[in-house]
């Protein structure tokens, strides 16, 4: 933990990050003891108010409170952040390494699918998944799935084909060890600071992915908080209600500041290191 500490006061960015990150986090954790309010319950009675000592951020155009919505829509699209990547970060760090270490006819084919993948815009395979499997968590998890190891996997192929000629690596081989040993052991704790620094990276741009499938409406259904979808339902009040737009907007940068920072932070503590 001193060690930990240490490396953070002496790279203010990761500091910030870190710091900008929990503070996010623990929000959306605590927000059942932070509001009162109801986040999909529609109040008639109280539609579209100015931001008030009730109602700090004011209310929607179903009278439901706009703070409320928008720590609980940061619960769900945090959590979708966090947990699509799982499966990607490790599959891509794992084909990464074996198409770096092996080489041959493991790269061709690694490459290979990677090319294909590529070629199909992002976008497009969420709607087709969208249109099987229909809008909502298991389709962004389904298509993330799918593409989201290639930048991993694209990263630590490099890596691994620049390591494989190190000396470390040859004398583990001269000793006989296994290639699983070699790829576990030796070569995964060198690719990963690397894949953990993209990691950030590509979570803030998971992030804006969620959030702009929202605004589409192919991504979380209402009445489930999600900060597209209250960008989209603020939209036609941008004029005389800006805040219900602008807020979870300003949300989602506040995110991508804090995910890019720590990422920057990390890169600096390792590479000193």
């Amino acid at each position: 933990m001193r060690r930990i500490w240490t490396a953070m006061r002496n790279t203010p960015s990761l500091l910030a990050g870190t710091l900008m990150l929990v503070l996010m986090v623990g929000v959306a954790l605590l927000a059942p003891l932070i509001s009162s309010f109801s986040p999909t319950e529609p109040n008639m009675g109280a539609i579209l108010l100015p931001p008030s000592s009730e109602h700090w951020l004011g209310t929607d155009q179903l009278g439901r409170d706009l703070f409320t919505r928008l720590i609980y829509a940061a619960r769900t699209d945090l959590k979708i952040m966090v947990l699509a990547q799982i499966i990607p970060f490790c599959t891509g760090i794992l084909l990464g390494m074996m198409a770096g270490y092996y080489g041959k006819w493991v790269n061709t084919l690694i490459t290979l699918l990677t090319d294909t993948f590529i070629a199909f815009p992002f976008y497009l395979i969420v709607i087709i998944v969208a249109f099987v499997s229909g809008a909502g968590e298991k389709g962004i998890y389904i298509t993330f799935m799918l593409v989201g190891w290639i930048v991993y996997a694209r990263v630590v192929k490099g890596l691994s084909a620049s390591y494989r000629s190190q000396e470390w690596i040859a004398s583990a081989q001269t000793l006989g060890l296994p290639n699983r040993t070699i790829l576990l052991r030796h070569l995964l704790p060198n690719v990963l600071p690397q894949a953990v620094i993209v990691l950030m990276t590509d979570m803030a741009v998971l992030l804006v992915a969620i959030v702009t499938l929202g605004y589409l409406g192919i991504g979380i259904a209402p009445p489930t908080p999600d900060w597209g979808t209250m960008i989209s339902e603020g939209q036609p009040f941008l004029a005389t209600k800006w805040w219900l737009s602008a807020t979870p907007g300003l949300a989602v940068v506040y995110t991508g500041i804090a995910l890019s920072l720590v990422g920057d932070g990390l890169a600096d503590v390792w590479r000193r290191k």
